[in-house]
C-alpha cells in the first residue's frame, strides 16, 4: 500500500501528473494528513529504502551468529549494492522536484515583477500561464536551450509560439538575462464573420444570462473582459446608456444601446446581490457558453454557429459598423481603437453586394425609432414613407 514518505498516512489523493524529459510521467500524490506532496516512484523508493535498512539491520544483528555457517556476509553486501543503485535514482528526482519547485516559485515572483511593471492582470495570467505549460512539459527555465527545445516540440500554432517567447523573454528580462529567441511569425488571418440571422439565432437559444451577455456583445462590440468586468453603476437605465471600462490600452467608449438589451439588463439586475453584472466566473461562463452552442448548431444543422465565439461578436460589429457608415474613424471609436492600424482589417471583410436584405417602411417617426434601434439603415423616401433595409 502507497504511503506518505513524510508522515506515512495512507490518506492519499492524486494530484495529476509530472511530465519528465524523457517524454514519460509519474503520478502525483498529495497527503491529506500532512499536505506534503510527493510522486509515486519517489514513496515506492522511500518504502524500498526502509525496507533497505530494516533488512540491513536485521543481517547486521544476525551477523555474529550467522557468519561462518550461512553466508550472511553476501546478502549484506547484496543489500548494500541495492541501496547504492537506488541512492544515484532517488537524488536525480530530488533535484528534478527541487528544479520544478524553484521555476514555479519564480514565476510567482515574476507574477508579482509584472504587476509592479504596470501589465494588465489578463497579460500577468496569461504569460504565468505559459510558462507553468512551458515547466511541466520539461522546460528548465534556468536554461534557455531547454526552453527553446521544449517551444519547438510543441503543436502550438506560431501565435501561440510567439506568445510563450514574449513570456520567457520576459521572465529572462526579470533574471537580468537575455537569449537569442526562436523566430516565430504570426500568421495574421481575417476573422470569420456570421450573418445577424446567425447571431439572433445563437442569443435567442441561450440561456437567460447567456443571452443577456451575448446581446451586449452583440450591441456594443466590446471585449469579453470589458463585459465581464460591467457594473451596475455603469449603467443608466433611464438614457439607455453604457460606460465601458477599458482594457488592454483601449479608449473609453459610450454606447447607446436598445430597449430590448436594457430589458434583459433589467431583468438580472432583480436578482443580482453584486455590484457586478455577471458574477460567475468567466471560464465557467466560457464553459457554458460552448455547450449551449453546440446544441444550438446541432439543432438548427448550421456548423457555422460553432466557429461563432465571444470575440467573433465584436467583429461582426466593427464590419456591420463600417458597412453602415464607410467611415473607419468611426469604427476606430467604437472598438476604442488606439492604433488605426488595428481597424483598418475590417474594410477588408465588407463585400455584401450579393447579399439579400430585409426591407421595411416607416410609417411614423415611432416606426422610425423602432428600425433605427434594430439596426436597419435608411435608403430613401417614397410618398412620404421612409424606407429601410437590413442585411439578412
Amino acid at each position: 500500500m502507497l504511503t506518505c514518505p513524510e508522515c506515512g498516512s495512507t490518506s492519499l489523493y492524486k494530484d495529476g501528473l509530472r511530465y519528465l524529459k524523457d517524454g514519460s510521467s509519474v503520478q502525483r500524490w498529495l497527503c491529506k494528513a500532512c499536505g506534503y506532496r510527493f510522486t509515486q516512484r519517489k514513496a515506492l523508493q522511500e518504502n524500498l529504502s526502509g525496507s533497505i535498512n530494516t533488512a540491513s539491520n536485521i543481517l547486521s544483528n544476525c551477523q555474529g551468529s550467522h557468519e561462518a555457517s550461512s553466508g550472511a556476509p553476501s546478502a549484506t553486501k547484496a543489500v548494500q549494492t541495492l541501496a547504492t543503485v537506488e541512492n544515484p535514482i532517488k537524488s536525480g528526482l530530488a533535484g528534478a522536484t527541487q528544479q520544478t519547485a524553484d521555476a514555479k516559485g519564480k514565476i510567482v515572483e515574476h507574477s508579482f515583477w509584472l504587476l509592479k511593471q504596470g501589465y494588465a492582470e489578463s497579460t500577468i495570467k496569461g504569460r504565468a500561464k505559459l510558462l507553468k505549460i512551458l515547466v511541466k512539459r520539461g522546460a528548465n527555465l534556468f536554461d534557455s536551450e531547454s526552453v527553446k527545445e521544449t517551444i519547438a516540440k510543441q503543436k502550438w500554432s506560431a501565435g501561440r509560439k510567439v506568445n510563450a517567447v514574449d513570456a520567457y523573454t520576459c521572465f529572462l528580462q526579470m533574471l537580468g538575462k537575455s537569449w537569442e529567441p526562436p523566430h516565430y511569425k504570426r500568421v495574421r488571418k481575417l476573422p470569420f464573420i456570421p450573418t445577424e440571422n446567425e447571431v439572433d439565432q445563437l442569443i435567442a437559444g441561450c440561456g437567460r444570462k447567456t443571452a443577456t451577455l451575448l446581446q451586449l456583445l452583440k450591441e456594443t462590440g466590446m471585449r469579453i473582459g470589458e463585459a465581464w468586468k460591467l457594473h451596475w453603476t455603469e449603467i443608466d437605465f433611464v438614457s439607455n446608456i453604457i460606460r465601458v471600462t477599458p482594457e488592454k490600452g483601449s479608449n473609453p467608449r459610450v454606447f447607446k444601446v436598445s430597449n430590448k438589451l436594457m430589458s434583459m439588463l433589467k431583468a438580472l439586475q432583480e436578482h443580482s446581490s453584486s455590484n457586478r453584472v455577471f458574477q460567475k466566473s468567466l471560464r465557467s461562463q466560457a464553459r457554458l457558453f460552448h455547450k449551449q452552442r453546440r446544441k444550438i448548431a446541432s439543432k438548427l444543422q448550421n456548423p457555422r454557429i460553432l466557429s461563432i465565439s465571444f470575440h467573433t461578436f465584436r467583429h461582426w460589429k466593427a464590419t456591420m459598423e463600417y458597412h453602415k457608415t464607410k467611415d473607419i474613424l468611426h469604427v476606430m471609436k467604437v472598438l476604442g481603437h488606439k492604433n488605426i492600424n488595428n481597424t483598418l482589417v475590417y474594410t477588408q471583410l465588407v463585400d455584401f453586394g450579393d447579399d439579400e436584405y430585409t426591407v421595411r417602411v416607416a410609417h411614423t417617426i415611432e416606426e422610425d425609432k423602432q428600425l433605427l434601434e434594430a439596426g436597419f439603415e435608411y435608403i430613401t423616401e417614397r410618398d412620404g414613407y421612409k424606407i429601410y433595409r437590413k442585411r439578412k
